[in-house]
C-alpha cells in the first residue's frame, strides 16, 4: 500500500504578501501585549462590556418575568394584575395604610404568608410604598 499521507493542510512555504503583513501585526501586538498598562486598560474595558451585558441581560430577564406572571403593562402603562391584587389595591387605597395581618383577616386568608407575598409583589412593581414600624411592615398607595 502506497504512503499517501500529503498534509493538505500544511502551510503554503512560500510567503504571500499577506501572510507576511498578518504576521508582523501579530508580533506587534504581542509586544503591546506584554505592557501590563495596555493588559490593565483591557482587562477594564472587558469589564465594563460584561457589566454592559449583564445589565441588558437583567432587563431582558425582568420583563420576559413580567410576561410569564402576567403583569403586562396595560396602555396607561399600569400593569394589569389579578383580581385578588385589585381588590388589595382598593383596599389600601380605601384604609391609607394596612399590614399583612390586615389584608389576612379582610380577605380571609388561613396564614400571614399569603398576604405577605402578595403585598410585596405590589411594592416590587411599585404600586405600593413599604415602611416598617418595630415589628410590623405597613404598605401604603404611592
Amino acid at each position: 500500500m502506497e504512503d499517501n499521507s500529503v498534509n493538505i493542510y500544511k502551510l503554503n512555504t512560500e510567503r504571500s504578501p499577506l501572510r507576511t503583513e498578518i504576521r508582523n501585526d501579530l508580533e506587534q501586538n504581542m509586544q503591546k501585549f506584554s505592557d501590563p498598562v495596555i493588559l490593565g486598560e483591557l482587562i477594564f474595558k472587558l469589564l465594563e462590556e460584561r457589566e454592559n451585558t449583564n445589565r441588558i441581560l437583567k432587563n431582558i430577564l425582568a420583563k420576559l418575568e413580567n410576561i410569564q406572571s402576567g403583569t403586562a403593562a396595560a396602555p396607561g402603562g399600569e400593569p394589569l394584575l389579578p383580581e385578588v391584587d385589585e381588590k388589595i389595591m382598593e383596599f389600601v387605597r380605601e384604609r391609607g395604610k394596612i399590614s399583612a395581618e390586615d389584608v389576612r383577616q379582610h380577605f380571609s386568608y388561613k396564614g400571614k404568608n399569603a398576604a405577605c407575598a402578595r403585598l410585596n409583589r405590589l411594592y416590587e412593581l411599585n404600586l405600593l410604598g413599604k415602611k416598617q414600624v418595630g415589628k410590623k411592615v405597613f404598605f401604603f398607595p404611592m
